[in-house]
């Protein structure tokens, strides 16, 4: 008895965080199912589900806090930087991009890992700058360490993860309390930048994707197809969808990559309005908790990692949700725990055992204002 109960108390769950991510990821796992219909992604999503939870109990269970140390963050940044360049050497293209590094059966997508690694460095950074962030000097120093990381995604060439990134690192600074003034210098930046992408930058296929997204009916057998299933699809559900396992746009492969990038479409044709309004509130509800967990986290470092990991996921459910009704360009992007990847989804769940051990171990700590904040010159 003794034992239970210490094996009890060493191991903690968040459950207003847990059970929703898991909910979701079932909720994928049925959605990609084919019921015995054609070959599925199901069987194998389940098993890296299985493993999520495992990375979970076990990062939850961590004191996680030496994840605040220069040192760590520092090795995780450089670690992200190095598997990244690699990609542009060793990794073979898929669908015209070197994103994944396959070993078999298993594929690892180094832009996962980069995202973690991305939100300890930012958080490292504001924890001690975010009162000083008014200098336009630290916003120049942070943009930096996130446009590195960003470029290498770009020559991949991987469109979607760099706007994930960018989103990312405009959040937290946001957050942060940069100024009117800065946020319009940033917006100028940020247009010079999109030009030069644009004319220098952009593949054809992606500048085409961007056209057919302002006129998508110009070429529906061509650019603009995926996204005009994806809007028949999310149309057809109407308000109590076709039924499980009766999505024909999915199921009939109208629906390109319906397991993975237009999961959500898929969903939306066989669940319904009422369907996806109680999809978006089980992401509500961790979203609200996240900024919960921010507000009364123990140290600078704890909230803004929490709030980057909510950024991140705000910023993965509007593009992808946004891409399925035709409101922005087709860029092939996950939603969190229900697209089919085991990289991205124990990501997913790594974050959030992170943040829940945060929570639990900085409860009673005072702000941390030692000198080991200090990162960035």
């Amino acid at each position: 008895m003794g034992f239970l109960s210490s094996a009890r108390s060493s191991i903690f769950f968040d459950w207003t965080l847990f059970l929703p991510a898991v909910t979701l990821s079932l909720l994928g796992i049925l959605t990609m199912s084919t019921f015995g219909q054609g070959e599925s992604l199901a069987p194998r999503q389940l098993v890296w589900l299985a493993i999520a939870i495992g990375v979970y109990a076990f990062l939850a269970t961590l004191d996680m806090r030496f994840i605040r140390g220069t040192s760590v963050v520092m090795t995780l940044y450089g670690t992200a930087f190095v598997l990244l360049a690699f990609l542009l050497f060793f990794a073979h293209p898929v669908m015209g991009a070197r994103a994944w590094f396959s070993f078999g059966l298993i594929s690892f997508q180094p832009a996962d890992f980069a995202k973690l690694a991305l939100i300890a460095l930012l958080a490292k950074y504001l924890s001690r700058r975010h009162v000083e962030i008014g200098d336009f000097r630290h916003i120049l120093v942070s943009g930096a360490y996130a446009l590195t990381l960003t470029l290498l995604i770009l020559v991949e060439p991987d469109m979607g993860n760099a706007i994930i990134f960018s989103t990312l690192w405009l959040g937290m600074m946001l957050v942060s309390g940069i100024s009117k003034k800065h946020v319009a210098v940033l917006g100028i930046i940020a247009l010079l930048i999109g030009s030069v992408l644009w004319f220098e930058g952009l593949k054809p296929y992606q500048r085409t994707r961007i056209i057919s997204f302002v006129n998508p009916a110009a070429d529906i057998h061509g650019s603009g197809y995926n996204a005009y299933q994806a809007k028949i699809a999310v149309g057809s559900g109407e308000f109590l969808g076709k039924g499980i396992g009766y999505g024909t746009q999915s199921k009939l492969r109208f629906l390109p990559e319906y397991q993975t990038d237009f999961i959500f479409a898929a969903f939306a044709e066989e669940w319904g309005f009422v369907g996806v309004a109680l999809l978006l509130s089980v992401y509500a509800l961790i979203l609200a908790r996240l900024a919960q967990i921010a507000r009364v986290a123990a140290t600078n470092f704890d909230a803004f990692f929490t709030l980057g990991v909510l950024i991140l996921f705000a910023a993965h459910i509007a593009i992808h949700v946004g891409i399925s009704l035709g409101l922005l360009p087709v860029t092939g992007q996950t939603i969190p725990f229900m697209s089919s990847g085991g990289s991205h989804l124990v990501l997913e769940f790594a974050l959030l055992a992170i943040v829940t051990s945060l929570a639990r171990h900085g409860r009673g700590a005072a702000r941390d204002v030692s000198a080991n904040e200090y990162l960035g010159g």
